[in-house]
């Protein structure tokens, strides 16, 4: 039994004849008989007796009429709901992202997608670089944004901006006033707040100190951008940040200044599974990400 056949047999049950059944159904009229005998042999009953003026229902018919009736319904309900799944208007995308790089970049491609997509569930897991990686890896999210991992054959990266590195001090801070870009080794001269060990930040930081040739030591190591950003705020020490996390820290009278020799940029960009086919709904957030970074940033 098909959705056609109890369509076929509902539009005759409504019409009363063959003839205008086949009609509204741009049936030949032989078609559609087939198609009632065809039903009746799966009943295994007659449902409609026929005369030569009139079609009527059987008492099998008429019990057939409100399940066929239901099983339509939801037959077109159901096809009208994996209408709006490929199309992208429902579903459920879950992101998992850098916490500095959720906040700066989601909010204005989401604010672009709801707008489209009310009815797309969309979930945000906030998580450390490696965390990103592995939500991704492991199908627990479609999507990560992070910094650009290395190569390794079962992740696609597509790059959306890049963000540069600075020093952070109060703004009533000496280093505030220069002009110009500031050397990393001012790190040298005053106590380092660092980011902690297991952060991207960190790893870049480190890595700008070691190609400087500097030997330098954090006062302390923090896992949040707001517990750093007030440590500095307290006149503790000063800090190196990618410049988009600076409004995360929180903290009010900071000020950001580029860094040089090594200039350090951390290129941010969205990973995917290799092979792995995105549902719609991230298919078209993916597109929004891409088209909202260069202005979100």
């Amino acid at each position: 039994m098909t959705p056609q056949h109890l369509t076929v047999f509902l539009r005759v049950a409504a019409t009363g004849s063959f003839s205008e059944a086949a009609k509204l159904l741009a049936l030949s009229q032989p078609a559609l008989s087939r198609t009632v005998k065809a039903l009746e042999a799966i009943i295994g009953d007659q449902l409609f007796d026929r005369d030569t003026r009139h079609v009527t229902l059987t008492p099998t018919g008429h019990a057939l009429r409100p399940v066929a009736e239901r099983l339509v319904a939801e037959f077109t309900d159901g096809f009208g709901e994996l209408a709006q799944f490929v199309a992208g208007r429902r579903g459920r995308v879950t992101i998992a992202a850098l916490p500095s790089i959720a906040a700066v970049l989601l909010p204005c491609a989401l604010a672009r997608f709801r707008t489209d997509t009310p009815n797309v569930e969309v979930l945000i897991q906030d998580s450390l670089s490696q965390s990103v990686m592995a939500a991704v890896e492991e199908g627990r999210a479609d999507m990560g944004l992070t910094v650009q991992p290395a190569p390794n054959g079962t992740m696609i990266y597509t790059p959306l901006l890049s963000d540069a590195f600075g020093l952070v001090c109060r703004e009533d801070d000496a280093l505030a006033g220069d002009k110009g870009p500031l050397a990393w080794s001012a790190f040298t001269e005053r106590p380092f707040i660092a980011m902690a060990p297991s952060s991207s930040v960190r790893a870049m930081t480190d890595a700008a100190f070691l190609q400087a040739g500097l030997a330098v030591a954090p006062l302390f190591e923090c896992a949040f951008l707001g517990t750093t950003g007030h440590l500095v705020a307290a006149r503790l020490g000063i800090s190196a940040l990618p410049r988009l996390t600076l409004p995360l820290t929180g903290a009010p009278g900071l000020v950001w200044r580029p860094l040089r020799k090594p200039l350090l940029r951390r290129r941010i960009g969205v990973v995917v599974r290799a092979r792995r086919s995105l549902a719609p709904a991230a298919t078209r957030l993916l597109a929004i990400l891409i088209a909202e970074a260069p202005r979100c940033g």
